[in-house]
């Protein structure tokens, strides 16, 4: 087995490593996808290649620590964008699931799948069509200030990432 060498595997490892920084950028707005922390992977797997040579243990923890939060963030964002608004249970779970379905309507059903999502889920805990209608404008809120949260954060890490490898 002596043809298998580092050598050999760091072309793949590198290839590896962008794949799931590019995977992980579509997955900041894609929300089926955890984009941030699949963006710290690819990070962590950049400075592994390198023997931590660039970028250090300390960095990838600050690193480690945002990825955290960006999904802390998301999913605190959405629930109380909604429950601000009045939404219950059954209008987040709507939004959630309006959500997943709208990923196969491209941007638009990102946007209005967990407005409509939250509507339909408060009106079927017996709301009535005002106090439902809010539901779906804080759902609505909450994706997107989560959706902007973890892509901010996203860059942020590239940002650091970049500036740690080059300085």
């Amino acid at each position: 087995m002596d043809w298998l060498t580092w050598d050999l595997l760091v072309y793949p490892g590198w290839a590896l490593a962008i794949l799931l920084l590019l995977i992980g950028l579509v997955g900041t707005v894609l929300p089926a996808i955890p984009g941030v922390p699949i963006i710290f992977a690819g990070l962590v797997l950049m400075a592994w290649l390198d023997g931590f040579l660039s970028v250090g243990i300390g960095t990838l923890i600050g690193l480690g620590a945002l990825a955290v939060l960006s999904v802390i963030i998301d999913f605190l964002a959405t629930a109380e964008g909604a429950r601000r608004f009045g939404a219950g249970r059954h209008a987040i779970l709507g939004a959630t699931l309006g959500l997943l379905v709208g990923l196969f309507f491209g941007l638009p059903g990102l946007l209005l799948g967990p407005f409509v999502g939250a509507v339909l889920g408060h009106l079927a805990s017996q709301a009535n069509i005002d106090s439902s209608m809010r539901a779906g404008v804080g759902a609505t809120l909450g994706v997107v200030v989560g959706t902007l949260s973890k892509v901010i954060i996203a860059v942020i890490m590239l940002i650091w990432f970049t500036i740690a490898w080059w300085v």
